[in-house]
């Protein structure tokens, strides 16, 4: 019975190991999508969580959402990003240009007015280029 045992644990591992290829390339990889609008309040609650609606760019239907990357720069400074997955291995992708509302979630735990730049996509040189809103916090 112990080698049984011993023998189907062996078996296990083997397969574990050779079910899956680390040579394997994705089929994806993300993007930031352009940021075209956003609703936020005009100023905020301390210790208040707040619905914040942004409408992205979706250039592909071969880009997918996937969240928000929400970088903290300083204590009241935040960069906000909409990323998505994009198709890598897809010949025929085709162009949309179709605006997307989604949102998140912000709970505001500081006193000091709050400063959102949120990616709006790139100009000529390659630059990013970002909508800044400034929502103070109400005492």
């Amino acid at each position: 019975m112990r080698n049984l045992f011993a023998l189907f644990t062996m078996l296990l591992a083997v397969l574990s190991f050779t079910g899956c290829s680390l040579d394997e390339t994705e089929n994806f990889r993300f993007v930031a999508l352009p940021i075209e609008s956003v609703e936020i309040p005009e100023s905020f609650d301390l210790n208040e969580t707040y619905e914040i609606k942004v409408t992205y760019l979706r250039t592909s239907d071969c880009a997918f959402f996937e969240g928000f990357d929400i970088v903290k720069e300083d204590t009241t400074i935040r960069t906000v990003a909409a990323i998505g997955s994009m198709l890598s291995d897809s010949d025929d992708c085709k162009e949309v240009l179709e605006e997307v509302e989604t949102s998140f979630n912000f709970i505001v735990l500081y006193p000091d007015t709050y400063l959102f730049k949120f990616y709006t996509g790139e100009d000529a040189n390659g630059e990013a280029e970002y909508l800044e809103i400034e929502v103070p916090v109400n005492e």
